[in-house]
């Protein structure tokens, strides 16, 4: 029983072990020090809800945070890889485990020499099995690997949480973006009918030719081909969005115009910045260092490894004598397994492992200057946006006044009906042209906003 104590208490002071992981250093960040647009600095308090100011989408968002499937899944495999961390984890202490065993067994006369015979053994253990002694890190290695490898999943779970805000909004503003359509193209429609209305009656006086008819009748056609086309993509744009909050949109949804304020701008803040709040990047980052520990592990399998399996416990040919007096037994049965020849396995293995982690930094510095390539080409939509809608509510302004006098002169009967359609088709042109730059410009903030990472401050709990 000594000697098992003093077994026991090496166990304890060994351990702690060695590490040969490499020191781990973050690769330099490949991106400039400067986004190409100047830019104010990044607030850290802001989330999603004061990103958008339409209560509707906020709802929905609400909605898919907790109805998604495919989030569902991410949030699964956060606790898968957790549960598989805690088991590698386990592996650096002893697992003592407790039996009890009968063992009967009959003797033929052949061997007996005589009668047959019957033995019983009683025995009851605790003690350790095929534990390995972690002298050289391996076992520690592969639990940080494990370690890194489940808080890249909880980045990628980030990730898409993050895809799923920005996806369910841009979802919605094109939802909302076709509905405005759809009854601007109604409007339209109304408006060239009332023309083909008016231009046949006139053709029926013999104020106008049968080509201003024409003309008209085309309106009316091509407002009807877009009144069935925008019907058909309110309808697919609302399948879509039922889909990615993954329960029933409610059809007594509030809706505000595209033109309101329904996304505030989002400051963005300096490269360095980003390292911090893209979960893509961390994510990126946490398979480097599983990458590293994975070398630490693939070094230490050169050296020898030890096992030991030790237990105590007591045993008798009688269950009555089972704890009596002189019934006490150990066992201790420590191993050494060291590699000789391999044809260069474990060679291949490290190579392999530094491969891996040559891999992972390559996918990191990549992750970096994809991000900031998404943040600059944001800022600069942001900017660019701008003015094209200045622009193009210019246009819009400019060719109203153009409808409104080519509908005077009409109706009085200076011009023929083709200067009127005209100005009709271009009107409607504009204000299209309108809505459409409007959703783009939401669209890029909601990009914008993916591309920093989201707005809420990236220091959250980790697991040490």
């Amino acid at each position: 029983m000594l000697t098992l104590r003093l077994s026991l208490l090496s166990i304890a002071v060994l351990m702690g072990g060695c590490s040969l992981i490499p020191e781990y250093q973050r690769p330099a960040s490949p991106s400039a020090a400067q986004y190409p647009t100047a830019t104010q600095a990044a607030t850290s308090s802001d989330d999603w809800r004061t990103l958008f100011n339409d209560p509707a989408l906020q709802q929905l968002i609400d909605s898919a945070l907790i109805n998604n499937r495919d989030l569902r899944v991410a949030a699964l495999n956060v606790e898968a890889f957790q549960a598989q961390y805690r088991i590698q984890r386990a592996d650096l202490l002893p697992a003592v485990s407790a039996n009890a065993n009968e063992l009967r067994q009959r003797m033929p006369p052949s061997v007996t020499q005589g009668k047959a015979l019957i033995n019983s053994t009683y025995s009851v253990n605790l003690g350790i099995s095929a534990y390995e002694l972690d002298f050289f890190g391996r076992v520690r290695s592969l639990s940080e690997e494990a370690l890194q490898t489940w808080l890249s999943t909880e980045e990628a779970r980030r990730s898409a949480e993050l895809s799923l805000v920005a996806n369910v909004a841009n979802a919605y503003l094109t939802w909302r973006a076709d509905q405005e359509l759809l009854e601007l193209t109604r409007d339209t429609l109304a408006a060239d009918e009332r023309s083909l209305y008016l231009t046949t009656r006139n053709r029926e006086a013999g104020k106008s030719s049968a080509l201003e008819q024409a003309q008209a009748k085309t309106s009316v056609d091509s407002s009807r081909a877009n009144l069935a086309r925008y019907q058909r993509q309110v309808a697919q744009d609302l399948n879509s969005l039922t889909l990615l909050v993954g329960a029933p949109v409610p059809e007594s949804l509030p809706a505000r115009p595209l033109a309101s304020d329904l996304v505030r701008q989002l400051p963005a803040g300096l490269p360095s910045d980003l390292l911090q709040r893209r979960p893509d990047i961390l994510q990126a980052e946490y398979k480097l260092k599983a990458a590293n520990a994975n070398i630490g592990a693939a070094r230490a399998a050169f050296f020898p490894s030890v096992s030991l399996t030790a237990n105590a416990g007591t045993s008798s040919r009688d269950l009555s004598g089972l704890f009596g007096g002189g019934s006490g037994a150990w066992t201790f049965q420590p191993q050494i397994n060291l590699p000789i020849f391999n044809a260069g396995s474990l060679r291949a293995s490290l190579d392999y492992s530094k491969l891996q982690k040559d891999v992972a930094v390559a996918e990191y510095e990549k992750s970096i200057q994809t991000a900031f390539q998404e943040v600059a080409d944001g800022l600069a939509a942001r900017s660019t946006y701008q003015q094209q809608l200045q622009a193009q509510r210019d246009l819009v302004a400019a060719t109203q006044t153009y409808y409104n006098l080519a509908q005077n002169r009409y109706q009085n009967g200076v011009d023929s009906s083709l200067t009127f359609l005209d100005a009709q088709r271009s009107l409607f042109s504009s204000q299209q042209g309108l809505i459409t730059d409007r959703l783009a410009q939401l669209v890029a903030e909601v990009n914008l906003y993916t591309a920093l990472g989201g707005g809420w401050s990236a220091a959250e709990s980790r697991v040490q």
